[in-house]
């Protein structure tokens, strides 16, 4: 008996319950499926996924603190350092020094960076809904009610 049959007796090996089965692997799988529908799109526009990532975030939480948009991004601080640095440059992001924190930095999304992210969501949007295809309104909700279980079940963060 291997240690996590002892303590998960009921747990099924992936091969047993095979891949189309395991929910994070499908997970990864439509993550990575969405972000390939936007590639041409955010490639003519000049923008890497974390940058895209990051001015969605924005566009909906402006003047959040650079480590809470890494989690909101979800994207690896050294990652998202490099991707603001040329949003930061590009004049799509503006850091502001936080009034009670001297070492933190805020970010706002600036006019130019609305404006791109504003070209973007109709692409994010189409390939969002493309997922979705076939499934009611009903069944989206309660999908997205599960995820947002998930999501408190899993998280680190009180956001």
């Amino acid at each position: 008996m291997t240690k996590q049959e002892k303590f998960y007796p009921e747990a099924q090996r992936l091969g047993e319950m095979g891949l189309e089965n395991f929910a994070p692997y499908l997970m990864n799988r439509i993550i990575g499926r969405y972000n390939a529908a936007l590639s041409s799109e955010m490639t003519k526009i000049g923008l890497t996924t974390p940058q895209m990532r990051s001015l969605a975030v924005l566009s909906v939480i402006d003047g959040i603190l650079i480590r809470e948009l890494a989690v909101y991004a979800v994207v690896q601080q050294s990652t998202l350092s490099r991707a603001l640095e040329a949003l930061d440059t590009t004049g799509l992001v503006r850091r502001v020094s936080d009034e009670n924190d001297s070492r933190a930095t805020r970010l706002f999304i600036t006019d130019a960076g609305r404006e791109v992210y504003e070209r973007l969501w109709p692409h994010m949007s189409k390939a969002s809904d493309a997922m979705f295809k076939g499934i009611n309104d009903t069944e989206r909700r309660a999908f997205v009610g599960s995820l947002q279980t998930i999501l408190r079940n899993i998280r680190k963060h009180n956001f």
